[in-house]
């Protein structure tokens, strides 16, 4: 079992990579919509990843950490 405050920081650390994700989403947004003078493709390429970090990156986290603390 793990201490409340290493559960805690786990939280947050999940809410900050959720959070990043959702602004790389919103910045390849921008950047498709011409508010961001880069190449269309580009923004595409960051909005998809910033999904990937969104939906996968804290469940792949998660489930590390859980194979660790067995």
């Amino acid at each position: 079992m793990i201490d409340d405050g290493l559960a805690k920081r786990r939280f947050l650390l999940l809410n900050v990579i959720r959070m990043g994700g959702l602004a790389l989403v919103l910045f390849g947004l921008a950047i498709t919509q011409g508010v961001v003078d880069l190449p269309r493709e580009l923004g595409m390429a960051i909005a998809v990843i910033g999904m990937f970090d969104f939906f996968f990156a804290p469940r792949l986290l998660a489930r590390r950490w859980h194979e660790t603390d067995k």
